[in-house]
């Protein structure tokens, strides 16, 4: 015979683990509800990114109509910020220029144009002796002109890299630079801001200066037109707007200047980074959208 309690505490027991096992298959449930977006959104954030190869590897005819590849020193001279031609025309043949996103390398071929050659941008060219210059471009896009100066010139006097990011590339591959520029290159199509920043400016001498722009971004001076689609968005950690020029401003051993274009196709930064120490830092950004494009579009948050 079972003794009354000993029967009701079997069945409380009995009871007790049923109601664990539903406690179990209920949080399990919200585990996976919580990853499934997750994984979604990385195998989105996966997709596009490898959109974007297939327009970087794109030739010929192929090649998009707004994804420009031959961009010459006078649109250098126009497109980056306010001293960038005073910059370059001072350097000197001990000095070193690395052009990242250069694309056919034109720009780094009119700096070392013959004399009177008036398409290449003369206002940048200094008096004196030119740098060495290195041009820096995901996709093979040499040709035969640059193959040609380089082999007139001799030495490493210019150099063109490729097949690799910025990232892949060791210091001892690429040494420091006074001058770096990007004309639509990494800074308006990397999917890690902060780790693209970090490696330029690990890349220049104390000193040096770092010109760019990046288009379709909350301006500085806040002069946006309303119903503006932009390409770069970032926000802080509580998920408010942060302007690019703003964050970059938080970073240590630099001094950040900035011109807001509002008046071009796209609401665009002229930006300047000069670094003034050693122990630089930038705060971090983690990618949270991007869409491929000819720039792509991106939204980044700030880490905590």
């Amino acid at each position: 015979m079972i003794i009354p309690s000993v029967l009701s505490s079997v069945q409380g027991l009995k009871a007790a683990a049923g109601c664990l096992a539903v406690v179990i298959v209920i949080v399990q449930a919200l585990e996976l509800r919580a990853v499934w977006p997750q994984e979604f959104a990385q195998r989105r954030l996966d997709e596009e990114i490898s959109k974007q190869d297939k327009i970087y590897q794109r030739r010929g005819d192929d090649v998009p109509s707004g994804y420009v590849t031959n961009r010459g020193l006078a649109n250098y001279a126009e497109l980056l910020p306010t001293g960038f031609c005073a910059t370059l025309g001072i350097l000197g043949s001990s000095d070193r220029w690395l052009d990242i996103g250069a694309g056919s390398g034109q720009a780094i071929l009119d700096y070392y144009a013959p004399e009177g050659d008036t398409a290449s941008g003369e206002k940048c060219l200094g008096p004196g002796a030119k740098a060495r210059a290195v041009a820096m471009s995901i996709e093979e896009r040499q040709t035969d002109k640059w193959r040609e100066r380089a082999a007139s010139l001799g030495g490493d006097r210019i150099r063109y890299l490729t097949g690799k990011r910025l990232r892949q590339y060791s210091p001892a591959e690429l040494g420091t630079f006074q001058l770096i520029t990007d004309v639509f290159g990494g800074f308006s199509y990397t999917e890690d801001l902060s780790q693209f920043v970090s490696k330029v400016l690990s890349l220049l001498e104390v000193g040096g200066s770092f010109y760019t722009l990046v288009p379709g971004v909350h301006l500085e001076n806040g002069a946006d037109k309303l119903g503006i689609l932009y390409l770069t968005e970032l926000e802080g950690a509580a998920g408010r707007p942060e302007k690019v020029c703003s964050w970059l401003k938080k970073g240590s051993c630099v001094k950040v200047t900035c011109e807001s274009k509002s008046d071009w196709k796209r609401p665009t930064e002229l930006i300047k980074i000069e670094k003034v120490c050693s122990n630089v830092s930038v705060p971090s950004m983690k990618l949270v959208e991007f869409v491929a494009g000819y720039p792509p579009g991106r939204r980044f948050q700030l880490e905590q």
